[in-house]
Protein backbone atom coordinates (compact mmCIF):
# COMPACT_ATOMS: atom_id res chain seq x y z
CA UNK A 1 0.00 0.00 0.00
CA UNK A 2 1.17 3.68 -0.88
CA UNK A 3 -0.49 5.39 2.06
CA UNK A 4 0.26 5.10 5.48
CA UNK A 5 -3.20 5.87 7.95
CA UNK A 6 -3.01 6.55 11.52
CA UNK A 7 -4.73 4.89 14.09
CA UNK A 8 -7.46 7.07 14.69
CA UNK A 9 -11.05 5.26 14.71
CA UNK A 10 -12.89 6.04 11.63
CA UNK A 11 -16.23 4.65 12.56
CA UNK A 12 -18.44 1.66 11.67
CA UNK A 13 -17.85 -0.19 8.31
CA UNK A 14 -14.58 2.02 7.36
CA UNK A 15 -12.44 -0.65 5.56
CA UNK A 16 -15.37 -0.11 2.54
CA UNK A 17 -14.04 3.05 2.06
CA UNK A 18 -10.55 2.87 3.20
CA UNK A 19 -9.78 -0.08 1.07
CA UNK A 20 -5.92 -0.26 -0.26
CA UNK A 21 -6.95 0.07 -3.73
CA UNK A 22 -8.86 3.13 -2.99
CA UNK A 23 -6.01 4.24 -1.00
CA UNK A 24 -3.52 3.45 -3.81
CA UNK A 25 -5.27 6.10 -5.79
CA UNK A 26 -5.30 8.67 -4.25
CA UNK A 27 -1.49 8.14 -3.31
CA UNK A 28 -0.69 8.35 -7.01
CA UNK A 29 -2.98 11.39 -7.31
CA UNK A 30 -0.99 12.96 -4.14
CA UNK A 31 2.68 11.77 -5.59
CA UNK A 32 2.28 13.44 -8.98
CA UNK A 33 0.24 17.25 -7.96
CA UNK A 34 1.50 17.55 -4.59
CA UNK A 35 4.85 19.95 -5.50
CA UNK A 36 1.81 21.28 -8.51
CA UNK A 37 -0.28 22.01 -4.83
CA UNK A 38 2.61 23.54 -2.98
CA UNK A 39 3.79 25.76 -5.40
CA UNK A 40 0.64 27.33 -5.70
CA UNK A 41 -0.05 28.11 -2.07
CA UNK A 42 3.46 29.73 -2.02
CA UNK A 43 2.06 32.10 -4.88
CA UNK A 44 -0.66 33.09 -2.52
CA UNK A 45 1.63 34.26 0.46
CA UNK A 46 3.68 35.76 -2.61
CA UNK A 47 0.55 37.61 -3.62
CA UNK A 48 -0.83 38.73 -0.45
CA UNK A 49 2.76 40.38 0.19
CA UNK A 50 2.61 42.58 -2.98
CA UNK A 51 -1.04 43.21 -1.82
CA UNK A 52 0.23 44.00 1.43
CA UNK A 53 2.64 46.58 0.05
CA UNK A 54 0.17 48.27 -2.35
CA UNK A 55 0.01 46.38 -5.31
CA UNK A 56 -3.90 46.30 -7.13
CA UNK A 57 -5.79 43.63 -8.19
CA UNK A 58 -6.69 43.92 -12.00
CA UNK A 59 -7.85 41.39 -15.12
CA UNK A 60 -4.29 40.00 -16.09
CA UNK A 61 -3.11 41.00 -19.70
CA UNK A 62 -1.43 37.85 -19.97
CA UNK A 63 -4.92 36.14 -20.70
CA UNK A 64 -6.19 38.74 -22.17
CA UNK A 65 -6.48 36.70 -25.57
CA UNK A 66 -9.01 34.30 -23.62
CA UNK A 67 -11.27 36.83 -22.45
CA UNK A 68 -11.48 38.47 -26.07
CA UNK A 69 -12.03 35.14 -27.84
CA UNK A 70 -15.67 34.83 -28.75
CA UNK A 71 -15.23 31.22 -30.11
CA UNK A 72 -14.83 29.05 -26.84
CA UNK A 73 -17.44 27.78 -24.62
CA UNK A 74 -17.69 25.20 -21.96
CA UNK A 75 -19.18 21.87 -22.45
CA UNK A 76 -22.74 21.34 -22.46
CA UNK A 77 -24.35 20.60 -19.40
CA UNK A 78 -24.41 17.52 -17.86
CA UNK A 79 -28.21 15.95 -18.58
CA UNK A 80 -29.06 15.69 -15.06
CA UNK A 81 -27.95 19.44 -13.72
CA UNK A 82 -29.34 21.08 -16.71
CA UNK A 83 -31.72 22.44 -14.12
CA UNK A 84 -30.54 23.53 -10.68
CA UNK A 85 -32.95 25.85 -10.15
CA UNK A 86 -32.86 24.75 -6.52
CA UNK A 87 -29.75 23.47 -4.75
CA UNK A 88 -29.62 22.63 -1.30
CA UNK A 89 -26.30 22.15 0.86
CA UNK A 90 -25.47 20.54 4.00
CA UNK A 91 -23.07 18.45 5.50
CA UNK A 92 -22.31 14.35 4.81
CA UNK A 93 -23.62 13.69 8.19
CA UNK A 94 -26.08 10.77 7.57
CA UNK A 95 -29.76 11.81 8.96
CA UNK A 96 -29.47 15.33 7.02
CA UNK A 97 -28.07 13.32 3.93
CA UNK A 98 -31.40 12.02 3.93
CA UNK A 99 -33.17 14.81 4.41
CA UNK A 100 -30.91 16.16 1.75
CA UNK A 101 -31.97 13.74 -0.73
CA UNK A 102 -35.64 13.87 0.19
CA UNK A 103 -36.12 17.85 -0.08
CA UNK A 104 -37.20 18.66 -3.65
CA UNK A 105 -34.26 19.90 -4.61
CA UNK A 106 -32.82 19.71 -7.87
CA UNK A 107 -29.25 19.41 -7.08
CA UNK A 108 -27.83 18.62 -3.38
CA UNK A 109 -24.20 19.80 -2.40
CA UNK A 110 -22.58 17.00 0.09
CA UNK A 111 -20.08 19.12 1.74
CA UNK A 112 -16.86 18.11 2.78
CA UNK A 113 -15.43 22.02 3.11
CA UNK A 114 -17.28 24.61 5.34
CA UNK A 115 -20.35 22.66 6.72
CA UNK A 116 -18.24 19.77 7.85
CA UNK A 117 -15.37 19.35 10.87
CA UNK A 118 -12.88 17.14 9.62
CA UNK A 119 -12.67 14.69 12.14
CA UNK A 120 -11.38 11.32 10.65
CA UNK A 121 -15.10 9.46 11.39
CA UNK A 122 -16.75 12.44 9.64
CA UNK A 123 -14.37 12.35 6.62
CA UNK A 124 -14.94 8.45 6.37
CA UNK A 125 -18.31 8.17 7.38
CA UNK A 126 -19.77 11.12 5.25
CA UNK A 127 -18.29 9.03 2.25
CA UNK A 128 -19.94 5.72 3.56
CA UNK A 129 -22.94 8.16 3.72
CA UNK A 130 -22.46 9.04 0.07
CA UNK A 131 -21.79 5.67 -1.43
CA UNK A 132 -24.95 4.25 0.89
CA UNK A 133 -26.88 6.98 -0.85
CA UNK A 134 -25.77 6.37 -4.26
CA UNK A 135 -26.62 2.94 -3.58
CA UNK A 136 -29.90 3.57 -2.74
CA UNK A 137 -29.56 1.74 0.36
CA UNK A 138 -29.16 4.49 2.69
CA UNK A 139 -31.68 4.57 5.87
CA UNK A 140 -30.89 6.03 9.27
CA UNK A 141 -32.53 5.29 13.11
CA UNK A 142 -32.72 7.88 15.63
CA UNK A 143 -32.41 7.62 19.12
CA UNK A 144 -35.73 9.19 19.45
CA UNK A 145 -37.44 6.10 17.74
CA UNK A 146 -37.78 7.73 14.48
CA UNK A 147 -36.19 6.17 11.03
CA UNK A 148 -34.97 8.26 8.34
CA UNK A 149 -35.25 6.44 4.30
CA UNK A 150 -35.47 7.60 0.49
CA UNK A 151 -38.57 8.60 -0.70
CA UNK A 152 -39.89 7.15 -4.11
CA UNK A 153 -39.53 9.03 -6.96
CA UNK A 154 -36.51 11.08 -8.90
CA UNK A 155 -33.44 12.21 -6.19
CA UNK A 156 -31.71 15.30 -6.81
CA UNK A 157 -28.03 14.96 -8.34
CA UNK A 158 -25.02 15.10 -6.48
CA UNK A 159 -22.41 17.65 -5.97
CA UNK A 160 -19.73 16.83 -3.37
CA UNK A 161 -17.56 20.03 -2.09
CA UNK A 162 -13.97 18.80 -1.06
CA UNK A 163 -12.04 20.66 1.56
CA UNK A 164 -9.50 23.50 -0.12
CA UNK A 165 -6.15 23.29 -1.21
CA UNK A 166 -5.02 24.89 1.92
CA UNK A 167 -5.81 22.31 3.68
CA UNK A 168 -4.02 19.01 4.81
CA UNK A 169 -5.37 15.19 6.06
CA UNK A 170 -3.16 14.43 8.86
CA UNK A 171 -4.49 10.84 8.92
CA UNK A 172 -3.37 9.56 5.75
CA UNK A 173 -0.03 9.99 4.70
CA UNK A 174 2.43 9.46 1.69
CA UNK A 175 5.96 9.13 1.67
CA UNK A 176 5.87 10.47 5.09
CA UNK A 177 3.49 13.82 4.37
CA UNK A 178 0.26 14.48 4.64
CA UNK A 179 -1.60 14.21 2.18
CA UNK A 180 -4.40 17.17 0.92
CA UNK A 181 -7.83 16.98 1.86
CA UNK A 182 -9.30 18.39 -0.68
CA UNK A 183 -7.87 15.23 -3.31
CA UNK A 184 -8.94 12.46 -0.26
CA UNK A 185 -12.53 13.99 -0.53
CA UNK A 186 -12.56 13.98 -4.28
CA UNK A 187 -10.58 10.85 -4.64
CA UNK A 188 -12.36 8.55 -2.33
CA UNK A 189 -15.75 10.02 -3.45
CA UNK A 190 -14.84 9.59 -7.67
CA UNK A 191 -13.45 6.04 -6.52
CA UNK A 192 -16.23 4.50 -5.13
CA UNK A 193 -19.09 6.16 -6.86
CA UNK A 194 -18.25 7.19 -10.29
CA UNK A 195 -19.07 4.14 -11.86
CA UNK A 196 -22.10 3.85 -9.48
CA UNK A 197 -23.16 7.31 -10.59
CA UNK A 198 -22.76 6.48 -14.33
CA UNK A 199 -25.06 3.41 -14.15
CA UNK A 200 -27.64 5.90 -12.58
CA UNK A 201 -27.33 8.01 -15.50
CA UNK A 202 -25.67 10.74 -13.50
CA UNK A 203 -21.64 11.18 -12.69
CA UNK A 204 -19.14 12.33 -10.34
CA UNK A 205 -20.08 16.09 -9.68
CA UNK A 206 -18.46 18.44 -7.65
CA UNK A 207 -18.20 22.08 -6.01
CA UNK A 208 -14.75 23.68 -6.00
CA UNK A 209 -14.00 25.95 -2.78
CA UNK A 210 -11.52 29.08 -2.54
CA UNK A 211 -9.96 29.07 -6.10
CA UNK A 212 -7.54 32.69 -6.15
CA UNK A 213 -7.14 31.63 -9.82
CA UNK A 214 -7.09 29.68 -13.29
CA UNK A 215 -3.75 28.29 -12.37
CA UNK A 216 -5.51 26.71 -9.33
CA UNK A 217 -8.11 25.68 -11.47
CA UNK A 218 -5.72 24.24 -13.90
CA UNK A 219 -4.41 21.93 -10.92
CA UNK A 220 -7.87 20.99 -10.43
CA UNK A 221 -8.36 19.84 -14.53
CA UNK A 222 -5.30 18.26 -14.76
CA UNK A 223 -6.21 15.70 -12.30
CA UNK A 224 -9.56 15.36 -12.61
CA UNK A 225 -7.67 14.20 -16.49
CA UNK A 226 -5.29 11.61 -14.56
CA UNK A 227 -8.22 10.55 -12.40
CA UNK A 228 -10.25 9.56 -15.18
CA UNK A 229 -7.39 7.81 -17.11
CA UNK A 230 -6.75 5.96 -13.96
CA UNK A 231 -10.18 4.50 -13.84
CA UNK A 232 -10.72 3.87 -17.20
CA UNK A 233 -13.68 6.89 -17.29
CA UNK A 234 -14.45 8.80 -20.05
CA UNK A 235 -12.16 12.05 -20.37
CA UNK A 236 -15.22 14.57 -19.41
CA UNK A 237 -17.18 12.67 -17.53
CA UNK A 238 -16.44 14.52 -14.52
CA UNK A 239 -18.03 17.98 -13.70
CA UNK A 240 -17.28 20.99 -11.86
CA UNK A 241 -18.78 24.31 -10.69
CA UNK A 242 -16.62 26.62 -9.31
CA UNK A 243 -17.13 28.98 -6.46
CA UNK A 244 -16.08 32.58 -6.85
CA UNK A 245 -15.62 33.33 -3.21
CA UNK A 246 -11.95 35.13 -3.05
CA UNK A 247 -11.48 38.02 -4.16
CA UNK A 248 -8.70 37.08 -6.58
CA UNK A 249 -10.56 35.10 -8.24
CA UNK A 250 -13.20 37.63 -9.25
CA UNK A 251 -10.44 39.04 -11.88
CA UNK A 252 -10.45 35.36 -13.65
CA UNK A 253 -14.18 33.89 -13.79
CA UNK A 254 -13.15 33.70 -17.63
CA UNK A 255 -10.09 31.98 -17.23
CA UNK A 256 -10.95 29.73 -14.57
CA UNK A 257 -13.88 28.76 -16.80
CA UNK A 258 -11.51 28.11 -19.69
CA UNK A 259 -8.97 25.91 -17.56
CA UNK A 260 -12.09 23.50 -16.87
CA UNK A 261 -13.77 24.27 -20.05
CA UNK A 262 -14.24 20.01 -20.79
CA UNK A 263 -15.38 19.69 -17.12
CA UNK A 264 -16.68 23.19 -16.07
CA UNK A 265 -20.38 23.15 -14.65
CA UNK A 266 -20.67 26.98 -13.98
CA UNK A 267 -19.46 29.38 -11.54
CA UNK A 268 -21.59 30.04 -7.87
CA UNK A 269 -21.45 33.49 -6.01
CA UNK A 270 -20.74 33.46 -2.76
CA UNK A 271 -20.85 35.95 -0.12
CA UNK A 272 -18.92 35.41 3.56
CA UNK A 273 -16.51 33.90 2.16
CA UNK A 274 -15.90 36.77 -0.38
CA UNK A 275 -15.99 39.49 2.06
CA UNK A 276 -14.04 37.57 4.04
CA UNK A 277 -11.54 37.15 1.37
CA UNK A 278 -11.49 40.97 0.55
CA UNK A 279 -10.62 41.63 4.55
CA UNK A 280 -7.72 39.60 3.70
CA UNK A 281 -7.11 40.90 0.52
CA UNK A 282 -6.81 44.65 1.94
CA UNK A 283 -5.71 43.83 6.19
CA UNK A 284 -3.34 46.44 5.35
CA UNK A 285 -4.83 48.99 3.52
CA UNK A 286 -7.07 51.28 6.35
CA UNK A 287 -9.86 52.66 6.23
CA UNK A 288 -11.20 53.10 2.88
CA UNK A 289 -11.59 49.27 3.14
CA UNK A 290 -13.13 48.55 6.39
CA UNK A 291 -16.54 46.78 5.80
CA UNK A 292 -19.56 47.69 7.74
CA UNK A 293 -21.19 45.16 9.98
CA UNK A 294 -21.05 42.13 8.10
CA UNK A 295 -25.28 42.01 7.89
CA UNK A 296 -25.54 45.32 6.45
CA UNK A 297 -23.32 43.84 3.83
CA UNK A 298 -25.87 42.62 1.76
CA UNK A 299 -25.91 41.23 -2.35
CA UNK A 300 -27.17 44.48 -3.73
CA UNK A 301 -24.15 46.65 -2.77
CA UNK A 302 -21.84 48.15 -5.20
CA UNK A 303 -19.29 46.02 -5.24
CA UNK A 304 -21.13 42.59 -4.78
CA UNK A 305 -23.47 43.93 -6.88
CA UNK A 306 -21.31 44.32 -9.79
CA UNK A 307 -19.03 41.09 -8.66
CA UNK A 308 -22.63 38.94 -8.82
CA UNK A 309 -23.56 40.54 -12.60
CA UNK A 310 -20.07 40.04 -13.86
CA UNK A 311 -20.71 36.32 -12.89
CA UNK A 312 -23.67 35.54 -14.90
CA UNK A 313 -22.52 37.42 -18.13
CA UNK A 314 -19.44 35.70 -17.79
CA UNK A 315 -21.03 32.49 -17.55
CA UNK A 316 -23.62 32.54 -20.18
CA UNK A 317 -21.43 34.45 -21.67
CA UNK A 318 -19.14 31.05 -22.12
CA UNK A 319 -22.47 28.64 -21.96
CA UNK A 320 -22.09 27.86 -18.18
CA UNK A 321 -24.18 27.91 -15.40
CA UNK A 322 -24.31 31.06 -12.87
CA UNK A 323 -25.60 29.69 -9.23
CA UNK A 324 -26.59 32.33 -6.88
CA UNK A 325 -25.88 32.65 -3.14
CA UNK A 326 -27.39 30.97 -0.01
CA UNK A 327 -30.53 31.34 1.76
CA UNK A 328 -29.48 30.59 5.24
CA UNK A 329 -32.47 31.05 7.14
CA UNK A 330 -33.82 28.01 9.24
CA UNK A 331 -37.69 28.33 9.93
CA UNK A 332 -39.08 27.94 13.53
CA UNK A 333 -41.96 26.47 13.48
CA UNK A 334 -43.11 27.69 16.84
CA UNK A 335 -42.55 31.40 15.29
CA UNK A 336 -44.77 31.76 12.60
CA UNK A 337 -44.56 35.71 12.28
CA UNK A 338 -40.98 35.20 12.80
CA UNK A 339 -41.07 33.25 9.70
CA UNK A 340 -43.39 34.86 7.41
CA UNK A 341 -40.97 37.54 7.87
CA UNK A 342 -37.86 36.01 6.99
CA UNK A 343 -39.51 34.22 3.92
CA UNK A 344 -40.71 37.02 2.49
CA UNK A 345 -36.48 38.12 2.35
CA UNK A 346 -36.04 34.79 1.15
CA UNK A 347 -38.34 35.56 -1.84
CA UNK A 348 -36.83 38.69 -2.46
CA UNK A 349 -33.58 37.76 -2.73
CA UNK A 350 -33.88 34.55 -5.19
CA UNK A 351 -36.44 37.19 -7.10
CA UNK A 352 -33.38 39.41 -7.83
CA UNK A 353 -31.47 36.16 -8.50
CA UNK A 354 -34.12 34.99 -10.93
CA UNK A 355 -34.41 37.88 -12.73
CA UNK A 356 -30.52 39.08 -12.90
CA UNK A 357 -30.33 35.74 -15.17
CA UNK A 358 -28.82 33.40 -12.23
CA UNK A 359 -29.67 29.67 -13.19
CA UNK A 360 -30.93 28.64 -9.61
CA UNK A 361 -29.52 29.15 -5.93
CA UNK A 362 -28.69 27.55 -2.87
CA UNK A 363 -31.07 26.54 0.11
CA UNK A 364 -30.10 25.44 3.99
CA UNK A 365 -33.25 23.82 5.09
CA UNK A 366 -35.38 22.08 2.91
CA UNK A 367 -38.65 24.11 4.15
CA UNK A 368 -36.77 26.74 1.74
CA UNK A 369 -37.18 24.58 -1.32
CA UNK A 370 -40.54 25.69 -2.14
CA UNK A 371 -39.73 29.20 -2.10
CA UNK A 372 -36.81 29.40 -3.93
CA UNK A 373 -38.19 26.96 -6.40
CA UNK A 374 -41.19 28.98 -6.79
CA UNK A 375 -39.01 32.48 -7.75
CA UNK A 376 -36.97 30.44 -10.44
CA UNK A 377 -40.34 28.54 -11.76
CA UNK A 378 -41.16 32.43 -12.65
CA UNK A 379 -38.63 33.32 -14.52
CA UNK A 380 -37.96 30.02 -16.32
CA UNK A 381 -40.86 28.49 -16.62
CA UNK A 382 -40.58 24.73 -18.48
CA UNK A 383 -37.08 25.58 -19.54
CA UNK A 384 -33.85 24.08 -17.59
CA UNK A 385 -31.92 27.21 -16.76
CA UNK A 386 -31.39 30.50 -18.66
CA UNK A 387 -27.78 30.35 -19.85
CA UNK A 388 -28.95 31.65 -23.56
CA UNK A 389 -29.88 34.95 -21.36
CA UNK A 390 -26.06 36.79 -21.46
CA UNK A 391 -26.62 39.93 -20.48
CA UNK A 392 -24.96 41.82 -23.10
CA UNK A 393 -25.76 45.23 -20.76
CA UNK A 394 -23.22 44.08 -18.11
CA UNK A 395 -20.06 46.07 -18.35
CA UNK A 396 -18.11 45.46 -15.05
CA UNK A 397 -14.38 47.21 -14.73
CA UNK A 398 -11.66 46.87 -12.13
CA UNK A 399 -12.30 49.62 -9.92
CA UNK A 400 -16.26 48.84 -9.43
CA UNK A 401 -15.32 45.32 -8.32
CA UNK A 402 -12.77 47.37 -5.48
CA UNK A 403 -15.00 49.73 -4.81
CA UNK A 404 -15.47 48.78 -1.20
CA UNK A 405 -15.33 52.75 0.24
CA UNK A 406 -18.94 53.18 -1.23
CA UNK A 407 -20.31 50.07 0.92
CA UNK A 408 -23.22 51.91 3.04
CA UNK A 409 -23.63 50.84 6.80
CA UNK A 410 -22.16 51.69 9.99
CA UNK A 411 -19.84 49.59 12.61
CA UNK A 412 -21.70 49.09 15.82
CA UNK A 413 -21.66 47.66 18.94
CA UNK A 414 -24.50 45.38 17.99
CA UNK A 415 -22.55 44.21 14.88
CA UNK A 416 -19.29 43.40 17.42
CA UNK A 417 -21.52 41.67 19.94
CA UNK A 418 -22.82 39.32 16.88
CA UNK A 419 -19.63 38.93 15.38
CA UNK A 420 -18.04 38.08 18.48
CA UNK A 421 -21.29 35.46 19.84
CA UNK A 422 -22.01 33.35 16.64
CA UNK A 423 -17.81 32.54 16.08
CA UNK A 424 -17.19 31.92 19.42
CA UNK A 425 -20.59 29.52 18.89
CA UNK A 426 -19.68 28.42 15.64
CA UNK A 427 -15.65 26.88 16.82
CA UNK A 428 -17.30 25.40 19.86
CA UNK A 429 -19.68 23.32 18.04
CA UNK A 430 -16.94 23.22 15.69
CA UNK A 431 -14.53 21.76 17.93
CA UNK A 432 -17.49 19.07 18.73
CA UNK A 433 -17.71 18.23 15.27
CA UNK A 434 -20.73 20.12 13.87
CA UNK A 435 -19.72 21.89 10.77
CA UNK A 436 -23.08 22.91 10.15
CA UNK A 437 -24.45 24.89 13.17
CA UNK A 438 -28.23 26.69 13.57
CA UNK A 439 -27.54 30.39 15.54
CA UNK A 440 -30.18 33.24 15.66
CA UNK A 441 -32.33 31.12 13.15
CA UNK A 442 -29.51 31.49 10.64
CA UNK A 443 -27.76 27.83 9.45
CA UNK A 444 -24.07 28.78 9.82
CA UNK A 445 -20.62 27.03 8.64
CA UNK A 446 -17.14 27.93 8.95
CA UNK A 447 -17.56 31.12 6.69
CA UNK A 448 -19.28 32.64 8.88
CA UNK A 449 -16.53 32.15 11.57
CA UNK A 450 -14.07 33.22 9.08
CA UNK A 451 -15.79 36.65 8.10
CA UNK A 452 -16.62 37.29 12.04
CA UNK A 453 -13.09 36.97 13.36
CA UNK A 454 -11.51 38.38 10.74
CA UNK A 455 -13.99 41.49 10.94
CA UNK A 456 -13.00 42.25 14.48
CA UNK A 457 -9.24 41.68 13.49
CA UNK A 458 -10.09 44.75 10.65
CA UNK A 459 -12.03 47.04 12.83
CA UNK A 460 -9.28 46.24 16.12
CA UNK A 461 -6.40 47.14 14.06
CA UNK A 462 -7.65 50.15 12.09
CA UNK A 463 -9.09 52.13 15.04
CA UNK A 464 -12.73 51.53 14.01
CA UNK A 465 -14.83 53.97 15.74
CA UNK A 466 -18.51 52.46 16.70
CA UNK A 467 -22.02 53.97 15.97
CA UNK A 468 -21.85 55.20 19.87
CA UNK A 469 -18.01 56.93 19.48
CA UNK A 470 -16.48 54.32 21.54
CA UNK A 471 -13.46 52.66 19.84
CA UNK A 472 -12.79 49.53 18.80
CA UNK A 473 -9.62 48.50 21.16
CA UNK A 474 -8.12 45.03 22.34
CA UNK A 475 -10.25 45.91 25.96
CA UNK A 476 -13.17 46.60 24.18
CA UNK A 477 -13.07 43.01 22.23
CA UNK A 478 -11.98 40.92 25.88
CA UNK A 479 -14.33 42.44 27.42
CA UNK A 480 -17.13 41.83 24.91
CA UNK A 481 -15.54 38.54 24.54
CA UNK A 482 -16.44 38.19 28.42
CA UNK A 483 -19.72 39.51 28.18
CA UNK A 484 -20.70 36.98 25.28
CA UNK A 485 -18.65 33.82 26.95
CA UNK A 486 -21.02 34.81 29.92
CA UNK A 487 -24.70 34.75 28.23
CA UNK A 488 -23.59 31.48 26.40
CA UNK A 489 -22.30 29.55 29.40
CA UNK A 490 -24.77 31.00 31.96
CA UNK A 491 -27.23 28.06 31.17
CA UNK A 492 -24.86 25.14 30.32
CA UNK A 493 -23.88 22.66 32.87
CA UNK A 494 -23.13 19.92 30.32
CA UNK A 495 -18.82 20.21 31.19
CA UNK A 496 -17.76 18.99 28.14
CA UNK A 497 -19.80 21.91 26.33
CA UNK A 498 -18.35 24.32 28.44
CA UNK A 499 -14.69 23.36 28.00
CA UNK A 500 -15.45 23.59 24.70
CA UNK A 501 -16.54 27.37 24.41
CA UNK A 502 -13.43 28.36 26.54
CA UNK A 503 -11.57 26.50 24.13
CA UNK A 504 -13.10 28.58 21.27
CA UNK A 505 -12.92 31.90 23.05
CA UNK A 506 -9.01 31.35 23.46
CA UNK A 507 -9.31 30.06 20.11
CA UNK A 508 -11.36 33.50 19.02
CA UNK A 509 -8.67 35.84 20.89
CA UNK A 510 -5.97 34.37 19.61
CA UNK A 511 -7.36 35.36 15.91
CA UNK A 512 -8.77 38.80 16.75
CA UNK A 513 -6.09 39.94 18.60
CA UNK A 514 -3.20 38.64 16.60
CA UNK A 515 -0.74 41.16 15.13
CA UNK A 516 -0.93 39.18 11.87
CA UNK A 517 -4.69 38.00 10.15
CA UNK A 518 -4.39 34.34 10.25
CA UNK A 519 -5.20 32.84 6.31
CA UNK A 520 -8.02 29.89 7.96
CA UNK A 521 -8.87 29.55 11.31
CA UNK A 522 -9.84 26.29 10.51
CA UNK A 523 -5.93 25.16 10.02
CA UNK A 524 -4.85 26.11 13.76
CA UNK A 525 -8.49 24.88 15.20
CA UNK A 526 -7.31 21.41 13.14
CA UNK A 527 -4.83 21.14 15.41
CA UNK A 528 -6.86 20.63 18.53
CA UNK A 529 -9.00 18.14 17.24
CA UNK A 530 -8.83 14.26 17.10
Amino acid sequence: MQATLTEAAAGPRSDEILTESALDFVATLHREFEPRRRALLAARVERQRALDEGADLGFLEETRAIREDPAWRVAPPAADIADRRVEITGPTERKMTINALNSGAKVWLADFEDANTPLWPNVVQGQLNLLDAVRGTIEFAAPDGRSYALHDGPLPAILVRPRGWHLDERHIAVDGEPVAGALVDFGLYLFHCARLQLERGSGPYFYLPKLQGHLEARLWNDVFVRAQEILGIPRGTIRATVLIETFPAAFEMEEILYELREHSAGLNAGRWDYMFSIIKCFRRRGRAYVLPDRNSVTMTVPFMRAYTELLVHTCHKRGAHAIGGMAAFIPNRRDPQANAVAFEKVHADKRREAHDGFDGSWVAHPDLVPLCREEFDAVLGDRPNQIDRVREDVHVDAAQLADIASTPGECTEAGLRNAVSVAIQYIAAWLGGLGAVAIFSLMEDAATAEISRSQVWQWLHNDVTLSDGERVTRELVERVVAEEVDALTSTVDDEDVLARIEEARAIFLDLALADELTEFLTIPAYARIA
